[in-house]
């Protein structure tokens, strides 16, 4: 896809200055705020009055820092508003028991992150009685004979965590405009390659904490979409943000705010590195998948689909038949050559690497584990932009060498 640069859509937005003319916006650190009339107070509480129209009520409710955020996330995924939360899974399960009531099913991707399947398997159906229905999202025939009257959505993932494959977006959304129900997507793996409110996905969410952050040092999520639903997340009786509310600091809201900038440049450098990666690693005839890749099963539909010049995402897989395998390959990449973490998230500047079966995709059952894809030796990689290309590449073979996974 070609077109606007979505960063530019967020100019306005940073041009609102700080306080006293800064060139960043003034954190505002007040957990409650004055009305310069009492009659402002009962419409606040009422919802005829809010941060649209410069009034706000309370920090768990709406923060000025916090809310000029959300309005960039917006602007970065091209819906009407946003809300930001205090993490990624904050935001899915704020958006899902907004959408769902006692009673009621979700269609669901089988290949999502551990605490997004953890959520709709095991809390879900226990708590509130919701159930979900987990498919190949690939498979569209299959997510639409998954649909019945009692779905009130389809949640995927843009791409998969961590098998990577790609949501045929628009298919899901022609499919979620049949049935009358909104496609919620997580995009955390793609921001800026992908943007699903584009391709006919009515809500987004984001785990703020990797690649949008870029530095693992902070926990934050976003909610995407229209001015109503946002409003309805935070319904003084009904709202699931309000009521439970995983609320963002407003220092972190500043601090996030200021790496939005350069996400074009640090998505753009993970992308390049990851596909260099890729190709060297299938030239030695290893089992590694990456949508980048002629090869892989989405590639052509992810060209339909991405702004080609942030490429095809910081993240890869590579399958190496065993758990020990993998820890071994790990360990050495690590502790002798320096190469990485051996650490779970992803979108750290440096690379990050775990085995998905036993750690980010452990709440799986064995059963949902192998329909999903995901093997015993699978390593997730999330690939930095530290060091050279050589460098890195020169490290990677010398532990591929040692763990004998390829010849010296």
């Amino acid at each position: 896809m070609h077109g606007r640069n979505p960063i530019e859509d967020l100019a306005h937005l940073r041009h609102e200055f700080g306080e006293h003319g800064g060139v960043n916006m003034s954190i505002e650190a007040s957990s409650t705020f004055t009305v310069i009339d009492p009659e402002t107070m009962p419409a606040l509480f009422q919802g005829r009055a809010g941060p649209d129209k410069g009034c706000y009520l309370y920090g768990r409710h709406f923060n000025p820092t916090v809310y000029n955020l959300g309005r960039q996330m917006a602007a970065l995924e091209g819906t009407a508003a946003g809300y930001c939360t205090a993490s990624g899974m904050a935001a899915i399960s704020g958006v899902i028991m907004g959408l769902c009531n006692a009673g009621d099913e979700v269609v669901a991707s089988n290949a999502i992150y551990g605490g997004s399947y953890a959520f709709l398997h095991d809390f879900l159906p226990a708590k509130a009685g919701i159930k979900t229905h987990f498919v190949d999202i690939t498979d569209t025939a299959a997510v639409a004979s998954a649909v019945t009257d009692k779905t009130r959505l389809i949640f995927t993932e843009s791409v998969s965590n961590p098998t990577l494959r790609l949501a045929d977006i628009p298919k899901l959304a022609a499919i979620g405009r049949d049935w009358g129900i909104p496609v919620v997507v997580d995009n955390t793996f793609s921001p800026l390659i992908l943007r699903p409110s584009v391709l006919g996905a009515d809500i987004v969410v984001h785990s703020i904490t990797k690649f949008i952050s870029g530095a693992s040092d902070v926990i934050a999520g976003a909610i995407c979409g229209s001015e109503e639903f946002i409003g309805e997340l935070m319904d003084l009786h009904m709202g699931p943000l309000m009521l439970l509310g995983p609320t963002m600091d407003p220092n972190i809201a500043s601090s996030i705010s200021l790496r939005i900038p350069h996400l074009p440049l640090r998505m753009a450098a993970h992308s390049e590195r990851a596909l260099a990666f890729t190709t060297r690693l299938e030239e030695l005839g290893l089992n590694v998948c990456y949508p980048g890749l002629p090869g892989h099963p989405d590639h052509a539909l992810f060209n339909e689909l991405h702004y080609e010049e942030y490429g095809y995402g910081g993240v890869f897989t590579l399958d190496v038949g065993a758990e020990e395998t993998a820890n071994a390959l790990m360990s050495c990449l690590q502790n002798e050559q320096r190469f990485g973490y051996l650490a779970v998230s992803l979108g750290y500047f440096d690379t990050l690497m775990s085995c998905s079966g036993s750690s980010t995709s452990s709440e799986m059952t064995d059963e949902d584990k192998y329909s999903a894809g995901i093997s015993p030796g699978l390593l997730r990689i999330s690939m930095g932009y530290t060091g050279t290309l050589e460098q890195r590449w020169t490290q990677f073979l010398a532990a591929l060498a040692k763990t004998g996974l390829v010849g010296n």
